[in-house]
């Protein structure tokens, strides 16, 4: 990077990450419960200018007020829009989209559809409304606050048979009986095709599948590191509600396809070849192609305990952190020989600060972030891209379409550190929609980020995510009442913003069912209250055999595993790559060595509080005595089993 370059990126980034608490009108709780309402009518100006213009279209043109088909035909806004429904508490209309779309919306279609696009918006959005549909834990047969999960509760009551309340949830179709048949029928076409897109020499599927007759002779054979790595949340939930491993075995291998041909440097190119294998783009970055990649490495390690997704996203972080880190921006560089190819801030990069916060790397997404809020502010958006080397626009990248990354990570840093510079942030985010954005029937595309000129689109993901953290950042600062800050479970969310909580059933599918309370399965028998059966196989079932076992002595072994060491498929004195029974590229350095890393939990963010990064060190002491660790967190200690359960666990090796 030119030294004219760093000074004029030192000095943008300085004035953009200066203290707000000077200034008079930073955001205090009283305007951000204004600020929170006025999220709210932002939701619904657009949401029922779609349903009045464009549904059942997949999504709205909101200057001519008109729909249009953009995915599949299939009410693409209506299906993303569901949980922000839920979320801010309107009930009847989630009700009632969820009646709609299980009586209309069919996948046995002649359609070619994105798997990356049709995954993260359609499948994700119907499993988390499925799961907040089908909720109702309740006590003693007493209805849940609505808050709280409360729309299966409200129609049916735990421990109250046929008839009554219970055929009035059959009939009103708001409860897991429904929505769980319509996931394993009507969307089992695009799950298995997505089966069938797979190509069983890397692993990787191609990039669209036709939802009726499969994958066209003629379709492409390149896809994106994004599009074939972005797909383990959803599949593997889907995997655990229909007690089918095959879901998440497949996308899972798909990570490791990718992740098995990174580079020596462990950076990973934006395309690659389907059937060869080979990197047909071999720029590496954190934006375009490439971004999710990272993140759902993260958040399937958080949401379904993998450590084989730990390991993978550590080596990954550090990769990016050393090669294409240039504090405090991100460039990209060829996967090879970490050389610049591109000095540009792409508008997708700006999730990752939020998932640094995840990660618990504060420092360093507090800069990035600075650095990000700097364009926004010297343009009232994002562009698509800009260039780093002249700090002007990127020529062609010139457009803002409503992205919500940035918004993303000014949830998760007031989350982290609740300081009140990412509220007024989050005003000033909300003031250039509304009035540069905002149009008759909805939001529209800024086409150019200078003229502000608007053009006739509206993504669903504004509904599904732009405007969702927007408004959870007013109502975390006004005193949160709603399902993700004060709900019964800890929340992950996929790419599109969609809920995926980690319940007993989904991230504890394999736990070691050696204690009362624990979700058991033992035996292939089914619950009598969840109707879930009890044989499902983890995908990375990695079991001791007894030639490892025989390897040490009884003692040696009961001292090496812990009853968490089985379910995550530990192994004594193997390599990583040992462990999961497949190669990787090889190190020059030796062999990768993964420290545990001990986990925190704050309110419903899960975090990492001390990850293997090369940049954690750089946090100062003013940082560290200004934002000191969050009060509320507490940790997660590994419980140790007894004698009894070592017994046990080592009875259930030898079968």
């Amino acid at each position: 990077m030119s030294a004219k370059m760093a000074a004029a990126a030192f000095l943008l980034a300085f004035f953009a990450s200066q203290p707000l608490l000077a200034r008079a009108d930073v955001v205090m709780v009283s305007e951000a419960r204004q600020l929170r309402e006025e999220v709210r009518d932002m939701f619904y100006h657009a949401f029922d200018g779609y349903m009045q213009h464009a549904f059942p279209r997949d999504e709205l043109r909101p200057l001519t007020c008109q729909g249009e088909d953009t995915l599949g035909g299939y009410a693409l806004t209506l299906i993303d829009s569901l949980d922000t429904l839920a979320l801010l508490g309107d009930r009847e209309r989630f009700g009632s989209a969820v009646e709609w779309i299980g009586e209309n919306v069919r996948f046995d279609i002649n359609k070619t559809v994105s798997v990356f696009e049709t995954t993260i918006r359609v499948l994700g959005g119907l499993l988390s409304a499925h799961l907040i549909a089908s909720d109702y834990s309740t006590s003693e047969g007493e209805e849940l606050k609505f808050w709280q999960f409360g729309f299966g509760a409200i129609w049916k009551f735990r421990g109250r048979g046929g008839g009554g309340e219970g055929e009035r949830c059959i009939k009103r179709r708001f409860c897991s009986c429904f929505v769980i048949k319509f996931l394993k029928h009507s969307f089992k076409k695009f799950a298995n095709e997505l089966i069938n897109s797979v190509v069983y020499f890397t692993g990787i599927p191609f990039g669209s599948v036709n939802l009726l007759q499969g994958v066209d002779e003629h379709e492409s054979q390149i896809t994106s590191t994004a599009g074939g790595g972005t797909l383990t949340l959803e599949f593997g939930v889907l995997s655990r509600l229909t007690n089918n491993p095959i879901f998440e075995q497949v996308t899972k291998n798909a990570v490791r396809g990718i992740w098995a041909r990174r580079s020596k440097i462990n950076l990973v190119g934006a395309h690659i070849n389907v059937f060869s294998g080979e990197w047909t783009q071999k720029d590496a970055g954190i934006g375009t192609s490439i971004d999710s990649f990272y993140e759902y490495l993260l958040k399937a390690y958080l949401l379904f305990g993998d450590d084989e997704y730990l390991f993978m996203f550590q080596e990954a972080y550090k990769a990016a952190m050393h090669y294409l880190y240039h504090d405090p921006w991100y460039v990209e560089v060829n996967m090879n020989s970490a050389v610049t190819v591109w000095p540009l801030f792409n508008s997708l990069q700006a999730f990752w600060p939020g998932l640094q916060v995840l990660y618990g790397d504060i420092a360093p997404a507090i800069r990035t972030h600075a650095a990000f809020f700097s364009v926004w502010k010297r343009y009232g958006f994002t562009p698509e891209g800009f260039n780093l080397a002249s700090f002007s626009i990127q020529s062609g990248q010139r457009s803002y379409p409503l992205r919500p990354e940035l918004i993303e990570s000014t949830y998760w840093l007031f989350k982290a550190t609740r300081d009140f510079r990412y509220l007024d942030a989050g005003r000033d985010m909300v003031a250039s929609i509304q009035y540069g954005a905002r149009c008759p029937c909805g939001y529209c595309h800024i086409a150019d980020v200078e003229s502000h000129k608007q053009d006739d689109h509206m993504e669903s993901f504004f509904l599904a995510e732009t405007v969702k953290y927007l408004w959870l950042l007013f109502d975390l600062a006004a005193g949160p009442d709603n399902i993700v800050e004060n709900g019964p479970y800890k929340y992950i969310f996929n790419t599109e913003g969609h809920l995926l909580p980690a319940t007993a059933e989904i991230a504890l599918a394999n736990e070691h069912c050696s204690y009362l309370g624990a979700f058991c399965r033992d035996g292939g028998e089914r619950d009598a209250f969840t109707g879930i059966s009890s044989s499902y196989q983890e995908a990375n079932d990695t079991r001791i055999t007894d030639s490892w076992m025989s390897s040490s002595s009884p003692s040696e072994a009961e001292n090496s595993f812990t009853t968490s060491s089985f379910i995550k498929g530990f192994c004594p004195a193997l390599t990583h790559d040992q462990k999961f029974g497949f190669s990787y590229t090889a190190d020059k350095h030796g062999t990768h060595n993964v420290e545990p890393a001990n986990q925190h939990q704050s309110h419903s963010a899960i975090m990492i509080s001390e990850p293997l990064v090369m940049h954690s060190a750089a946090i100062d002491k003013s940082y560290s005595s200004q934002y000191p660790e969050n009060p509320h967190r507490e940790e997660i200690e590994k419980n140790s089993s007894d004698e009894k359960d070592s017994q046990l666990v080592r009875e259930q090796i030898q079968t």
